[in-house]
């Protein structure tokens, strides 16, 4: 299956009978699936089935839709709101002769908020149940466009979370292989720190001294986050493999990625595997934003 981004955009528009419309639809990272449609009045019908389509095709991400539909080419109807100027004119009447001003004009009159109605010709119900099956055809046909640039951006994505497991591959290598890690390195190293505490105070318990050796020497030891590492980035490997919607599981791998290079940065002891364990957390923390993304 094809990897997915959580990122994309589409536009769809169409004529049917006397309506125009048109979709817009965009989605961005989320951490499950939020759908959000924004509709004209009188066309709500529309997201149902719209939604169910979304439903099938995206598992995860902010969905924004937006819809436009316009009547084309349906003659406005001008109507006088006969109570409405009724009351005006009455009104005017009444004021006649208090104030002192000129007398309204008939445009003055039909300007006022009310008395003039535009209205459009009444839409039939089986035509606007007919364009209703059109724009939901129109959505699924955006939508398509859609996933189509969410899977192209998936697999970019894909190429680019590869390499980065390549290099974290390639620092475990350079860990496993650091000289620091040698036997006779982390001998030296405690003999050299005994050494100066017996130098300050020859009152040290010897056998206790030794418990101590054992435990610095266990503490160093990074054998546990290499293996670990290095299951990850196999885990890691596989789920990319078999592509479809694995951006959880790769933010989990993630995660533990970033733990495991904390522990071992903090464990060493030698320069060089502190060296190589800050730059393991800077790749780390690239794939962790770039899983960010993925469906």
């Amino acid at each position: 299956m094809a990897l997915s981004s959580m990122t994309g955009f589409a536009r769809g528009q169409g004529l049917t009978g006397a309506y125009a419309w048109s979709w817009e639809i965009k989605s961005v990272n989320a951490k499950g699936l939020d759908l959000r449609f924004r509709l004209p009045t009188g066309w709500d019908a529309v997201e149902v089935s719209a939604r169910a389509r979304a439903v099938e095709k995206i598992s995860r991400g902010t969905v924004y839709a937006t819809l436009a539909v316009e009547r084309k080419g349906v003659l406005p109807t001008v109507k006088v709101n006969e109570p409405v100027l009724g009351a005006v004119l009455s009104t005017l009447k009444g004021l006649s002769g208090k104030v002192d001003a000129a007398p309204p004009s008939l445009d003055g009159i039909l300007s006022l908020k009310g008395v003039i109605e535009v209205t459009e010709e009444d839409e039939r119900e089986e035509d606007h149940r007919a364009a209703e099956a059109v724009i939901i055809g129109g959505f699924e046909e955006a939508l398509t466009s859609l996933v189509a640039m969410r899977d192209a951006e998936g697999a970019t994505l894909g190429r680019v979370l590869s390499t980065r497991l390549d290099e974290i591959a390639a620092l475990t290598q350079r860990a496993e292989r650091a000289p620091g890690r040698k036997p006779e390195a982390i001998r030296a190293r405690l003999a050299e720190q005994v050494a100066t505490l017996l130098s300050a105070n020859e009152r040290f318990d010897s056998d206790r001294l030794h418990q101590e050796a054992v435990l610095l020497a266990a503490k160093a030891d990074i054998r546990e986050e290499l293996d670990r590492i290095a299951s990850h980035v196999a885990q890691a490997n596989k789920l990319l493999a078999n592509g479809g919607a694995i951006g959880r599981k790769l933010d989990f791998l993630a995660q533990e990625l970033h733990r495991e290079s904390n522990t071992l940065t903090a464990k060493s002891n030698d320069v060089d595997l502190t060296n190589i364990g800050l730059e393991l957390k800077g790749v780390v923390e690239q794939f962790r934003e770039q899983v960010q993304n993925l469906e």
